[in-house]
């Protein structure tokens, strides 16, 4: 006799890139009754296969706060699921070149008096905490994991507060010109950087379509600030004001608060 299990199909509006799955498997690691969990990041879709009801499951997944809404369960006979052993590898990859970036951006930044180069590395360094969170956590208890997350965000809003009081020092200070060549330099290779833990990340889903649809994947947060960056470093040369990096470092700093909210709804 054939078992047979729910197959319940998620649309989720703000899942467009790794980190949000990442938050997502945490969220949902704690539910028993799932077998598997199948992201497709491009369509922005999450399948749950799963025993019992629906109920929990659909909760987790909406109170994440990422346009999550339910779109179809059904019965399936799918019991076998193919496991990537080289999920944690493809982890700590993705994990070293985005702390490794938040080193350089931040270095550069400071030496540069660049606030959106500090800004971006943060952002860096809040990837960092979700796949070291992700790796970390793997195998323990649910208690470990939920006050890795809560040291992990408030860490986070700390450093953007502290930011944000250094944009409003600068903005009626009378502070030099960033280095804008800089700024300019080593956003580009932070974006060639996102562009490559995207390849890796993919390279650990089926290969059907992730490729097909990669351009839709490079639109996503980490690559929009890179480009930021580099237009910002573009107008504090062509205007001669710091004004244009001090926006992009204040609209970095919400974002990075934002993700920092969303990894203490995990402590939760």
């Amino acid at each position: 006799m054939t078992t047979k299990i729910n197959k319940t199909v998620f649309q989720i509006s703000k899942m467009d890139c790794p980190s949000e799955e990442n938050l997502i498997r945490m969220k949902l690691d704690e539910i028993q009754s799932i077998a598997n969990l199948d992201f497709d990041i491009p369509n922005r879709k999450l399948t749950v296969f799963h025993s019992g009801e629906i109920d929990q499951i659909e909760k987790s997944v909406i109170d994440l706060n990422l346009g999550g809404k339910k779109i179809s369960t059904e019965q399936t006979d799918q019991t076998e699921f193919k496991e990537n052993a080289n999920q944690k590898k493809l982890l700590w990859s993705v994990l070293v070149i985005n702390f490794v970036f938040f080193i350089i951006e931040m270095t550069t930044g400071i030496i540069s008096k660049s606030m959106g180069l500090v800004a971006d590395s943060l952002d860096m360094l809040a990837d960092s905490f979700v796949y070291g969170i992700s790796l970390f956590a793997v195998g323990g208890t649910l208690i470990k994991k939920k006050r890795i997350a809560k040291l992990a965000g408030y860490f986070q809003i700390t450093l953007a507060i502290i930011g944000f009081v250094e944009v409003i020092r600068r903005f009626f200070g009378d502070e030099k010109l960033p280095d804008f060549s800089t700024m300019i330099i080593v956003s580009i290779f932070a974006l060639i950087a996102n562009g490559i833990c995207l390849y890796i990340l993919q390279k650990s889903k089926s290969k059907e379509e992730a490729h097909m649809k990669a351009s839709m994947i490079f639109t996503s947060n980490d690559v929009i600030i890179n480009l930021g960056v580099i237009i910002a470093g573009l107008l504090v040369n062509w205007l001669s004001s710091s004004k244009p990096d001090l926006i992009i470092g204040t609209i970095v700093f919400v974002l990075v608060i934002q993700g920092a909210f969303r990894i203490l709804k995990l402590s939760k």
